[in-house]
Formats: structure tokens, sequence, C-alpha cells
């Protein structure tokens, strides 16, 4: 299919799909209920990384979630004694358990207790003049387990040192860093550059890049990640991931019309 056809398709479907409709039944739905960027930060990562499965469950452990944090994440974690963390004791999504979370929050603590923002940790591994935002995906994964925690726990987040394709830490990064008149990304994140996000490679996206002709891998793993986004980029350099509503949109209609 030519270039300018796959443009024109997915262009259109970009405009469908990024659409304020679409936030309410996805795990997005959990940081728009905020206006603090910390609180938008915090129960942005945890609606990312939890990010898998049925997502009326999703959305329902992260309501507990929100509400284990007395509905004010950043004040929470800041704020809280050691005591208070006995209350998340029980709490599991799949195979995320209590011993997970406790040292997700024991981390995010120590890190906002001397930071403002979770930004830090990916732009510290992160210049302005790199393609892509691999080496900050390595960099937060290395500086978010600097703490004493248990082996298990390294699995909940992903980096391209693995080869993994790090959907959900790319869709976390769609959410801070980019920004449209939409409303559905945030775009409070301002040292990193949409030009080097990277496409979050799910089920759908895979399959209507292949459909496409972006990619022609089978396995959804990081060179994959990095192929369909180069794709992505000829048809727009600035801000190549505005085009996942529209390869998840394309993905779902595709199935319909089968």
């Amino acid at each position: 299919m030519p270039k300018s056809d796959i443009k024109k398709i997915l262009d259109d479907l970009f405009l469908k799909y990024n659409q304020p409709s679409f936030i309410a039944l996805d795990p997005i739905s959990i940081p728009h209920r905020f206006t603090k960027q910390a609180d938008i930060e915090i129960s942005g990562l945890f609606a990312a990384l939890l990010a898998w499965g049925q997502r009326t469950t999703i959305i329902n452990n992260l309501n507990n979630l929100m509400q284990l944090m007395d509905g004010a994440p950043h004040d929470f974690i800041v704020n809280h004694q050691s005591k208070d963390r006995k209350r998340f004791l029980g709490f599991v999504h799949r195979t995320f358990n209590d011993t997970d979370l406790l040292y997700f929050i024991e981390f995010l603590q120590f890190h906002y207790q001397q930071h403002h923002s979770l930004e830090t940790l990916f732009t510290g591994g992160l210049s302005k003049d790199y393609e892509h935002i691999g080496p900050a995906l390595i960099h937060f994964h290395q500086s978010f387990f600097q703490l004493p925690h248990l082996k298990r726990t390294e699995k909940h987040v992903s980096t391209p040192l693995r080869k993994s394709a790090c959907k959900r830490l790319n869709l976390y990064l769609r959410w801070m860093v980019r920004q449209d008149k939409k409303g559905v990304d945030f775009g409070i994140w301002k040292h990193i550059s949409p030009s080097q996000l990277l496409c979050p490679l799910d089920v759908h996206v895979h399959r209507a890049a292949g459909i496409l002709g972006l990619t022609q891998r089978k396995q959804a793993d990081w060179q994959t990640t990095l192929e369909i986004t180069q794709a992505l980029k000829l048809l727009d350099a600035k801000d190549p991931v505005k085009y996942d509503f529209a390869l998840f949109g394309y993905s779902l209609e595709q199935k319909w019309q089968k």
C-alpha cells in the first residue's frame, strides 16, 4: 500500500479515536481524576503498569488502590508512615501482589522526598540528541530498583535490555509527554520530545502494523517497537506515537469487519 494511502487511513483514524469519549473506559481515566501533577504521575504510573487483563478489572483495582491512598496519592506517598502500609496487604492484580506494591510505595516515597517529579527518573538517561527514549527506559529501570527488593518485583517494570517491547512504560510516557487539543494525553513533561517517544506495542497495534506493512516481524519485542515507530516517523516525524490511537482503532475495525 502506498505511504500516502497509509497516512490517509491513519490520520482519519487518529481523529476518530483521539477523543475524550475514549477516556472513561480506559485506565487513563484514573490519572484524569486528578489535577495536581504529582498525583497524575503516580496514579498514571500505576495505571500504565497494571494495564493488562480485562479493562473492568484493571479500573476496579486501580480505583481500590487510589482509595487505599486516601484519594491523594502524592500526599500519601510522601507523608505516610511505615505502619500505614499494612492496609495494602492482600492487594493483587494478576501477578502483581502486595509484595510488589509495597516496594513501589517505598521507592516512590524515597524518590518524592528528594524530587518533585518522576520525570527525572527518565531524563537522567536521555539527551535531546537521542533518536528515541530507549536509554531513558533503561535508566528508569535501573533507578527504580536501587533500593533492596525481591527479584520477582523487577518483572513488573520492563527494560530494553531484556528485549521487551516495554509497552506499558511507552504508554506511560505517551500520557505524560504527548499533548494536543483533544485532552486525552496530559503533556505535563517538557524535557522529553514527542518525537523521541516509541509506540506502545500491544496485540492490536502489532496486528494493524502488520496488515498495513509497517512491520513484517512476528514477535512483539523491542526491535518490532523500533521498526514500527520508525515507519510512523515517515508519516509524522514530530509526533509518530499519535498513531497509537489509529493503529488500535484499525485493528478493532478489521476485527469487526471479519
